[in-house]
């Protein structure tokens, strides 16, 4: 048995299988193009910048590790002076929304802690998980990876 090719569609396109009518196909993005939707329940899709410069590694570790020295100041300065990288730009904010984070626990534990002492395993464990997270987001960009941390740690204050 030969197999033949498919008759010729009759006057003009006609949407077959696998194919799409003109009014349903989609356009390439241009320059300016908004990204893509996420997909539903999924995260945002992140733009791929390429792999990072040693000094993008380094101004993203000083996001995290200055922290231990002097909390939201570091995060802060790393995003003055390098945000125009966006793998630093990424990483800054992060990292001062981690800051912020901390630092209203702090503020709302002291207030609990005037209501009962026992409160005080609050903020203090807060900060255990923070140091977690910290330590775990510069190793991973010390490595050149890309990390998120979880929305509870990192809040999402700026975008």
């Amino acid at each position: 048995m030969a197999y033949a090719p498919p008759p010729a569609p009759g006057p003009g396109p006609q949407p077959g299988y696998g194919q799409q009518a003109p009014w349903q196909q989609q356009q390439p993005p241009g320059p300016y193009a908004p990204p893509p939707p996420a997909p539903m329940g999924g995260p945002a899709p992140q733009a791929s910048y390429g792999p990072p410069t040693p000094d993008e590694q380094n101004w993203a570790l000083m996001a995290y590790l200055a922290q231990f020295l002097v909390s939201a100041l570091a995060p802060l300065l790393v995003l003055m002076l390098k945000g125009r990288s966006p793998y630093v730009r990424r990483h800054a904010r992060q990292g001062l929304n981690i800051a912020i984070g901390a630092l209203v626990v702090w503020i709302v534990g002291f207030l609990l802690i005037q209501a009962a002492d026992a409160l005080a395993v609050i903020p203090l464990a807060y900060t255990a998980v923070v140091m977690f997270f910290l330590i775990r987001a510069s190793i991973a960009v010390n490595r050149g990876r890309d990390v998120t941390v979880p929305a509870f740690v990192a809040w999402r204050l700026l975008k």
